[in-house]
């Protein structure tokens, strides 16, 4: 499936829609800003940082309503509009004739109604969901409830400018499920509640729960409950997660021993990659809005960041293999700060080594395009949502030719710190998202 299509067409209306093949962006013809922002161009070999996002000063301590209030369009970074917007993944929801509903015309209790009226449930574990004070849940017999909560906010951990609301749904539940994958447990039920500022419709926010609930189907976790509430600003998604396994099968990021196997699943660095590749279409876009985006053929890489997996399949992988990880952890911040946190927990250090470092061909190449190094793109570009894991020396036999587990490394004694060995064999000790030599 071709993630993105480029085009820039007008509607009647005088909005204008920027896009994907099965996703666009209605901007409100209000308020139609891009002036050019300076931006350093990335240098060889440059850390991979993220430009910081302008954000509104703090207003004043009145309580925030659902009520329409315009939003200040901040100092640009491809806004495009001062009111509502919405993303759709679906082609038919917009015509010519298209009307926008503000939240505030059905209310808090009309759009949670509205939100929650085709959930299903898949997990025998709950009792009751959506429409009382709290959810019920009965956790399978000999197994303990695992708990992880995350924020994800307009600004600060996406750009609703090229992030498609559907996509954004599916996304904040990977990123809440993975951290109770990390723990060698099964996901099981979610709680989700939404910040909503009055620049997004209705039909916005059905968009990010068709995201959501895409996600909760696919991983069959049930979505229980949550909470609607009006914000000053954008959008805020808190998660909080819960899963389950039995106690002799939970894995913490304090278990690695000294000698263990540093793996890790699938591929590193793509999803950094295709944070950078829409960053650049979006500086073309503000200094030059009459060209079309082009993707080239990177549609991996635009997934990884907008659209990433979850690692469920790990735990079959470990259950057929017979194979029980001595500590884990999930790659949400590049390799480099995870295994760091990993072997902080556990008390050790550890030996990476580049060229084991797992990295897709498109990853390699769009690395190259840009003058980032790629083993940098594998130790701090982070949202990959991978697992991390130690496993014993015995288990090498059954995993050194898997093809979605790659052995990158082991653990050392906490003395020996903290090294990635060069492809030319030299040792250059990883500081904080970094190597330096």
């Amino acid at each position: 499936m071709k993630l993105f299509e480029r085009h820039l067409v007008s509607n009647k209306s005088g909005g204008k829609w920027f896009g994907h093949s099965s996703t666009r962006l209605f901007i409100s013809a209000g308020s139609m800003t891009a002036a050019p922002v300076a931006e350093p161009t990335p240098g060889p070999a440059a850390e991979p940082t993220l430009a910081p996002v302008a954000e509104s000063a703090p207003g004043p301590a009145a309580e925030p309503t659902l009520a329409p209030v315009a939003e200040p369009v901040e100092a640009p970074v491809l806004q495009l509009l001062s009111f509502g917007y919405l993303c759709s993944m679906t082609e038919n929801l917009f015509s010519d004739n298209l009307t926008l509903t503000p939240i505030s015309e059905i209310g808090e209790q009309g759009l949670i109604d509205l939100l929650t009226q085709n959930i299903r449930f898949h997990q025998q574990s709950t009792l009751l969901g959506a429409g009382d004070d709290a959810a019920l849940i009965n956790l399978p017999a000999g197994e303990q409830l695992v708990v992880s909560t995350d924020s994800v906010v307009e600004g600060v951990h996406f750009d609703i400018s090229y992030t498609p609301l559907k996509h954004l749904g599916y996304k904040s539940v990977v990123v809440a499920i993975s951290d109770i994958l990390a723990m060698n447990a099964t996901p099981r039920q979610l709680v989700v509640a939404l910040a909503i500022s009055a620049k997004y419709t209705v039909e916005a926010i059905e968009e990010l729960y068709r995201g959501i609930i895409a996600a909760c189907e696919q991983y069959e976790v049930d979505l229980v409950g949550g909470d609607v509430t009006a914000s000053s600003a954008g959008l805020m998604i808190n998660l909080t997660a819960l899963g389950s396994a039995p106690a002799d099968k939970l894995v913490k990021r304090s278990g690695a021993q000294v000698g263990d196997l540093v793996c890790v699943s699938g591929d590193l660095g793509g999803a950094f990659m295709g944070l950078n590749l829409l960053e650049r279409e979006k500086r073309i876009f503000r200094e030059s809005p009459e060209i079309q985006p082009d993707f080239g053929d990177n549609d991996y890489l635009l997934q990884r960041q907008l659209r990433p997996e979850a690692r469920k399949d790990l735990l079959d992988i470990f259950t057929n293999l017979d194979l029980q990880p001595t500590a884990m952890i999930d790659v949400s911040d590049g390799l480099g700060k995870d295994l760091e946190r990993l072997c902080k927990a556990s008390g050790a250090g550890a030996k990476l080594y580049e060229d084991k470092l797992p990295l897709d061909p498109k990853t390699l190449s769009l690395a190259i395009e840009f003058s980032i190094d790629p083993t940098l793109c594998v130790l701090s570009g982070g949202e990959d949502f991978e697992l991390l894991f130690t496993l014993p020396q015995s288990a090498f036999d059954k995993i050194k030719s898997h093809p979605d587990i790659s052995i990158v490394g082991h653990i050392t004694d906490a003395s020996e710190g903290l090294y990635l060995i060069s492809k030319a064999g030299a040792a250059m000790e990883l500081k904080d998202r970094m190597y330096v030599q």
